[in-house]
């Protein structure tokens, strides 16, 4: 794909689309987080409030720790899209390269009219609306929701949306505690608590509220991590294996980077797991020196931000993918 050949868009631009009355399919990207989530489900409250039709979806079903946000959906997957539902417009959002749909690609890919995301690194696939020096696709949602109000495109913003805005926010930034985090994201949160919504119980269960297999498989993370380069690099291998005899679910495996990242001395903290009992490896890394991750997972096929990101490996073994990401990251030090 050539990205000279779709437009970056400034937020009047994209309100202009989003004012526009089509009944709209959101995409959410593939192993969805709260930012892609919250991001999704508030732009499609803000587009029932313009008097559109508007749903969302995933090629999987929304983790445990998700399913408090209010989506007003029983379900995300394609093929439970409801009978009476039919897209005149597709929206991805915080999705930054076709790779990271996943499943949907094949099905939706060449007809997104816009995509709205914060990565600053990716491949533009369609009219984007793409600010890559903010902490997260929240934060896009937050702006494009009070430029609505202020035009009277809506009369008021509900709870709902805020919560969903909120939580997207404070995943994608650690709880603000991210180099990601900027004086307009706390301008921005502030806002949102003004308006009431409950911040400690959306961070309660964003970071304190965990299942006991995903505590778990932190422990079998820690038990599997090794250092390198005199405790510089941090890796946790999680193969096929150790999932499948655990019963863990590749949702449960969401915070073994942090595991990674939480020991003293570490500036890149990478996990490699393999989802499946074939040679396909999924690789998360994470950045708390001067290191720019998202160079490094570019280089192997992936992208996201200086200080998180991640890529895809086919590899014979998980050895081998522990190789090849080492050197790669050696390449930058």
């Amino acid at each position: 794909m050539n990205e000279g050949t779709y437009r970056r868009l400034t937020l009047g631009e994209t309100v202009n689309i989003l004012c526009e009355k089509k009944d709209t399919l959101i995409l959410c990207h593939s192993r969805p987080d709260c930012d892609t989530i919250g991001s999704g489900i508030a732009l499609k409250k803000l587009l029932e409030k313009m008097g559109m039709k508007a749903h969302c979806i995933c090629e999987s079903e929304l983790p445990h720790r998700l399913e408090f946000l209010p989506s007003g959906q029983d379900s995300f997957l394609p093929e439970n899209i409801p009978a009476d539902f039919s897209a005149e417009r597709i929206i991805s959002v915080d999705t930054a390269s076709p790779m990271q749909l996943g499943k949907l690609e094949d099905a939706y890919l060449d007809r997104v009219e816009l995509m709205i995301d914060h990565h600053g690194k990716g491949e533009q696939y369609a009219d984007g609306y793409i600010l890559p020096d903010i902490s997260a696709t929240g934060e896009i949602i937050f702006n494009i929701s009070r430029e609505l109000l202020r035009i009277g495109a809506i009369d008021s913003i509900s709870a709902e949306i805020d919560t969903c805005i909120y939580a997207a926010i404070s995943s994608d930034t650690g709880c603000f505690k991210y180099s990601s985090v900027s004086p307009d994201t706390h301008m921005i949160a502030a806002e949102l608590l003004r308006t009431g919504i409950n911040a400690s119980d959306i961070n309660h269960r964003l970071f304190d509220c965990k299942p006991f297999i995903q505590l778990k498989t932190e422990q079998l993370g820690f038990e599997h991590l090794t250092l390198y380069d005199n405790g510089r690099i941090a890796i946790i291998e999680f193969p096929y294996e150790l999932k499948a005899s655990n019963g863990i679910l590749d949702q449960h495996m969401e915070t073994l980077v942090d595991i990674a990242r939480s020991v003293e001395g570490v500036g890149v903290a990478v996990v490699i797991r393999q989802p499946k009992d074939e040679g396909v490896y999924r690789c998360s890394m994470r950045s708390s020196c001067e290191i720019d991750v998202s160079k490094v997972c570019s280089k192997l096929g992936g992208g996201g931000h200086i200080k998180a990101a991640g890529c895809t490996i086919e590899a014979d073994s998980i050895a081998a993918v522990r190789e090849i990401v080492l050197k790669t990251i050696r390449e930058e030090y």
